[in-house]
């Protein structure tokens, strides 16, 4: 997928499920049972032994799964997740090197970030979107309708403490997406292997954001 197929698939499903798992083996199975539950998007964190690989297997066998990589520190990091098939980049910071590395080689960058100073900085920098974290812990969907108000243009993914409760609400903010953790890929299904368990809570996030959506286009 070119950067633009990215973007908007990104746009278009509204969520990124991260993978923050103990295993390279975990990560796969994460990254199938959502993607089977209508969401084909993953971002395998760095902090997955074996991340590379998982990403590397992911690009090359199930091409129709977005994988982004997250928790990008470093540019040397970016150079080997882009080599081993990452869509997009991820961080829980702001890094302007990683930003402009993505810039250079066409490549979806999500730098992470909480302040308006650091929105402005990193949307003049060349960001695609701008993820707002830990949104939960800093007032929730009515940070993001704040932010909203000074930059409308910006889009916000809200990531942090999101859950089944909360989802639809910071889609109502503004929020173009929302990165999901554990609430979605639950430690104990994946422990056990309940694909359908995941494929259910999929399923379940995606009718929230999608209801959200609608309301939103009908104001």
């Amino acid at each position: 997928m070119n950067k633009d197929e990215v973007r908007a698939r990104i746009e278009e499903i509204g969520i990124i499920p991260a993978a923050r798992l103990a295993s390279a083996e975990d990560a796969l199975f994460a990254a199938e049972a959502v993607s089977s539950g209508g969401i084909p998007i993953i971002e395998v964190t760095m902090t997955v032994p074996g991340a590379l690989d998982v990403i590397s297997e992911l690009a090359r066998s199930k091409p129709e799964i977005t994988v982004g990589a997250g928790t990008v520190l470093d540019v040397e990091t970016a150079r080997r997740c882009l080599a081993a098939g990452a869509n997009f980049l991820t961080s829980t910071g702001l890094d302007l090197g990683i930003v402009d590395f993505a810039l250079k080689n066409k490549i979806v960058v999500i730098p992470g970030v909480l302040t308006p100073s650091e929105i402005m900085t990193a949307w003049k920098a060349g960001s695609d979107f701008i993820k707002i974290f830990p949104c939960a812990q800093f007032g929730g969907p009515s940070y993001i309708r704040a932010l909203k108000a000074p930059f409308p243009n910006v889009p916000l993914i809200a990531a942090g403490g999101v859950n089944q409760q909360t989802a639809a609400a910071f889609i109502l903010a503004g929020a173009v997406a929302v990165g999901i953790g554990t609430d979605l890929i639950e430690p104990e299904a994946i422990r056990q292997r309940e694909h359908e368990w995941i494929r259910e809570l999929a399923h379940r996030f995606l009718h929230r954001v999608t209801g959200a959506r609608k309301q939103t286009q009908a104001r």
